[in-house]
């Protein structure tokens, strides 16, 4: 998968986003990679580090991650990570 079909304008606000949350996944020793934005303006992110294996991660993603992006990149829908760790 590749970042297709957006400008730099739109990925640089997107990385911006993004970098509001970093330092708390970083803190946990996770983050987070842009892997691509879909024709239907869904953000797919890929987990990386303890993000990728932590049983809180879905709670991560739309509490934290999810928000901070939607709220400074309107255009996008919604956020979903490609490697989920399975609840439970």
């Amino acid at each position: 998968m590749a970042v297709v079909n957006i400008d730099q304008d739109f990925m640089l606000r997107i990385e911006s986003a993004l970098d509001q949350i970093r330092p708390y996944l970083e803190a946990d020793g996770g983050n987070v990679k842009v892997l691509e934005v879909t024709d239907d303006m869904v953000l797919k992110l890929e987990l990386l580090g303890a993000c990728g294996t932590c049983p809180m991660s879905t709670m991560t993603l739309k509490a934290g991650v999810e928000q901070s992006v939607l709220k400074a990149v309107p255009e996008i829908k919604a956020v979903e990570a490609v490697n989920v760790a399975p609840i439970g």
